[in-house]
Parts: structure tokens; sequence; C-alpha cells
């Protein structure tokens, strides 16, 4: 009652109006920010998404939010000036302000809060449905970055330094552990054998970068299948929540984490990590729709390195999952002690499957196009 409390009063410095808030519920299960679906007594816009920024991963708050209104005001200006199609829907969530005319709101207790509007008649869903929906989330990633593709990087802020530069968590991920030598396991001892296999391979989308092959440009940063919302009557994806990440980066990370979110039909949690698999039906439904939007900007030299991204970014997420868990689990939201250990071997099972299945992935990369 006490939280529930506390939550009112945040949340009525976002109400100008002074509209009753009926109620107040917990929402999702992201890793890293605390997310609240809020009701009010309004007949339009009656609910809105209260979060509470967690200033553990994101130390510049202000800057998070400086980067979401640059983007999101810039795809509201292109959509209005050139919509998708006739009929077509699709939107990101909006910056509220408070009262005082603040992106942010300082709690009594130093807590950072934010609001931001609801995606109505739309849902998230953990794992892929069908191969459509596959085809949707793909459309979704491809719409992003054809929004954003001509948006100056200079207008957006590093949020995150060193975000998806996979050789910099394989460094951290080497000084943890001879700082702190893990409980030995058979699962921790599959993870270590795993990395020492798979290192060679974290650098060559960095190596790419280095020799003027690929590019940045904005990127989403956290395309998972959950951060796509699919309208729940027609079934198409009508926008992408969690901006925290938009930041300039190389755009193959983005269709990697998308690729490696949605073709793993258990899910990120599952317990039963030794049957994960990629699954290459849900990977060429994603690639036809996010290659719907995106041939409109991709250059030739940025096709030959998704299957690399692909295989790269699950091996990242484990070793971030995996570091985290060497460390105690400071950074990623755990229900157990072992959480983090377990999303590791989910990532590194997916991760070797990808591998395993390289030249087809490559061949639908491919022919898909």
């Amino acid at each position: 009652m006490q939280l529930l409390n506390s939550l009112i009063v945040i949340a009525e410095h976002f109400q100008p109006g002074g509209k009753l808030i009926e109620s107040i519920q917990e929402l999702g299960n992201g890793n890293v920010n605390d997310t609240y679906l809020v009701t009010v007594d309004a007949p339009h816009d009656d609910h809105f998404i209260l979060q509470r920024i967690n200033t553990r991963v994101f130390h510049r708050p202000e800057l998070v939010m400086q980067n979401m209104r640059c983007v999101t005001e810039h795809v509201e200006r292109r959509m209005a000036a050139a919509p998708l199609e006739a009929g077509g829907c699709w939107q990101l969530p909006r910056v509220l302000r408070t009262r005082h005319g603040q992106d942010l709101l300082v709690a009594e207790d130093g807590s950072f809060w934010r609001a931001l509007s609801f995606i109505g008649g739309a849902l998230a869903f953990d794992t892929v449905q069908h191969e459509r929906h596959a085809r949707e989330v793909g459309r979704a990633l491809g719409t992003f970055h054809h929004m954003v593709h001509d948006l100056p990087l200079d207008k957006l802020a590093d949020t995150l330094p060193g975000f998806h530069i996979t050789p910099r968590y394989l460094q951290h991920y080497d000084d943890v552990r001879r700082e702190k030598p893990p409980r030995e396991s058979r699962e921790v001892d599959y993870c270590s054998q795993f990395v020492r296999r798979q290192r060679g391979a974290a650098h060559v989308l960095e190596q790419a970068r280095a020799e003027g092959k690929l590019q940045l440009r904005p990127i989403h940063g956290d395309p998972k299948v959950n951060n796509v919302m699919i309208d729940s009557d027609s079934g198409q994806a009508v926008g992408m929540v969690d901006l925290d990440t938009v930041k300039p980066g190389l755009i193959q990370y983005d269709i990697g984490d998308c690729l490696r979110s949605c073709c793993n039909p258990l899910g990120e949690e599952t317990e039963q990590w030794e049957k994960v698999y990629f699954d290459l039906e849900f990977c060429r439904a994603i690639l036809q729709g996010y290659f719907s939007m995106a041939d409109k900007f991709l250059a030739a030299s940025d096709y030959p390195y998704i299957y690399h991204a692909t295989r790269i970014i699950a091996f990242e997420l484990g070793l971030r999952f995996l570091t985290d868990y060497l460390e105690g689990n400071v950074y990623f939201k755990v229900n157990h002690s072992e959480h983090n250990l377990h999303r590791a071997l989910v990532q590194f099972k997916l991760c070797a499957s990808i591998g395993m299945q390289a030249a087809a992935i490559q061949a639908l990369i491919q022919n898909t196009r």
C-alpha cells in the first residue's frame, strides 16, 4: 500500500488537468527499468506509462530523455510529411511532461521518473507466435530504421558508451573472471568453454567499422520481440517501445538482435536451455518484413554482416548475462541468484545453433533481399 501511495503521488505530477488516477499496476517484465500502467478517469488518453529509470544503468537520464524526444519528434515530422501508406498506422510513445514542463521528475528519494503515452489496442509478446507475427516484427524494425536513417547523428547523445561493442564486454568479462573466480559447476564450465571457443568472432563488426566497411547510424538498441507493439485486431505492427537505448551505432547490431530474439521459439527465460534453437522459418519471415522497408537505405556492404551480427549479438548478450552473474547480479533484474547464469546458457545455446546453420542463414539473407 505504501508503494502504491508513492506511485500515485508521482503519477499525479504528470496529470496537469488534475484527473483522478483510478489504478496503477506493474507492466511487463523488463530487465532494467520499473514500469507501471496508470489508468486515469478520462474519456480519452485514459492510460499512460510511468517508469522509474534505472540510474545504475543510465547514469545520465536527462540525455536518455533528450534522445527519446529527438527521435519521436523526428518520426512525427516524417510521418506527417510522408505517411507510410493509405490507412497505415505506426507510432512511437510520446514523452509526457510534468506540470512544470519537465521531461523528468526527481522524487524525494532521488529516483528519476518519466511518463510516456500508452499505445492502446496493441499487445506485445515475449516470443514470436507465428510467421506472420515474425514478418510484422521485421517490418516494424525496418520502419523504425527507415524513419530515423536521416536523423543527424550529432543530435543523439551516446547514453551508453561501449553499448553493443562486443570486444569491450569480452574484456570486462576477462577482468571480472580474474578478480572473482566463479564457483565451478557444470553450467559455469559450459559457459566458460563456450566463451573460450567463440571469443575470436567478437571483433568482426568492430573491425569492419574500423576499415570503413560499416558506418554508424541511429539505432534502436534493443529491438526485441516484446518491444514491438502488435494491433490486437489486425495483427499488424503499429509501433516500437523502449527507446532508452536509442543512440548512434551499427545497424547490424539491431538487425542481429531482432533475429536473435525472434528466432528462439522457447524465449529468453526458458529453463530448458539445452533445447534452444534458431528457427530458420521465423528468420525468413523477419527478413522479408525488414527488407520490405530497409532496402531503401541499406548499402550493398551492409548485407554480408547481418549473419555475423546475429551470431555475435547472441554471444554478446550471453556474455553480459554471465558477467553479471559473476559480479553478483548488479545490472539485470533477477528472480533468483542463478537467473543470469540460466539466461547466459540460453544465449550461448542459441549462438551455437546460429553457427551450425551459418550457410542456411546466409542464403536466406541473400535470397530474401
